[in-house]
């Protein structure tokens, strides 16, 4: 029996609208009064995903949520942070400098200022409008070597951002954990941080075991969880590379494809189509 589900949310239990479906959320709601835990686990700061957690009723203490790719995981309802590894300042400047020598742009996550970007695009106007954060243009080389930055960002339109990625130097994934959230998204983390590690906190932090688990997802930031999870679901729309390391394929975000397999592998009604 699964006791433990976690979802991504962009191109997993959102739509395409950036909405929960009414199917969805009646799914998630019945897995819920049996007793499952629900974790939304996204690359978004806590901002971007507290109204998924109000709509989903999602707020009590014994509630738990995973931000940044699984950088922080905290208690919804207290706040409490049961588990974090971020970067710093100097980390944020290594990106950046790569990012400039690499003809794309940049932004992070810092802990003082927000988000920040020593110059602004429309990819970080995406990044702040999806979360409902402002953005403060600054100088990266101005940062303190020890400033906390949460995680740092390349983004750039996705046939630029695949070939940042194909030339990427390898010593950057073996620095940082480096996964991509989206076509114009390349996110750079603590080698400590991504969303297998993050589930695993809350399921170690309750007691349920990795083969109670299931993790959904649609992108690179959720191989980590999909590979810890007992069950490892990839979307109908998600990267091939992720469907390939899935145990198995719902339907598309678009299709209530969370709630199909929520019903199939929790709920036990067999709606799911592979």
């Amino acid at each position: 029996m699964y006791k433990l589900i976690a979802l991504d949310m962009d191109g997993t239990l959102l739509n395409s609208q950036k909405q929960i479906s009414p199917r969805t959320k009646q799914v998630i709601t019945r897995a819920r009064e049996q007793g499952i835990r629900v974790v939304l686990a996204s690359g978004r700061p806590i901002d971007g995903i507290r109204s998924k957690l109000e709509e989903l009723d999602i707020r009590s203490e014994d509630d738990f949520v995973l931000h940044y790719n699984g950088s922080i995981v905290e208690n919804v309802a207290t706040g409490e942070v049961i588990y974090q590894q971020i970067l710093t300042g100097k980390d944020a400047k290594t990106v950046a400098r790569l990012a400039k020598k690499m003809g794309v742009n940049t932004h992070a996550f810092s802990q003082v200022h927000g988000l920040i970007t020593p110059k602004n695009s429309k990819f970080t106007e995406v990044e702040a409008e999806i979360n409902g954060v402002t953005i403060t243009e600054m100088d990266f080389e101005l940062l303190e070597d020890d400033h906390p930055i949460i995680k740092t960002m390349i983004v750039a339109e996705p046939e630029l951002l695949d070939k940042t990625i194909a030339n990427l130097p390898p010593q950057m994934r073996e620095q940082y954990t480096v996964v991509q959230s989206a076509a114009y998204f390349l996110e750079f983390l603590n080698t400590a941080s991504n969303k297998g590690v993050g589930v695993k906190a809350i399921a170690d932090h309750i007691g349920i075991p990795a083969e109670q688990v299931i993790c959904m997802g649609d992108a690179e930031n959720d191989h980590h969880m999909l590979k810890y999870a007992g069950l490892g679901i990839a979307m109908a729309n998600a990267m091939e590379e992720t469907k390939k390391i899935a145990d198995y394929i719902t339907l598309s975000n678009d299709e209530d494809g969370v709630a199909a397999a929520i019903e199939k592998f929790a709920l036990n009604k067999e709606t799911c189509e592979a």
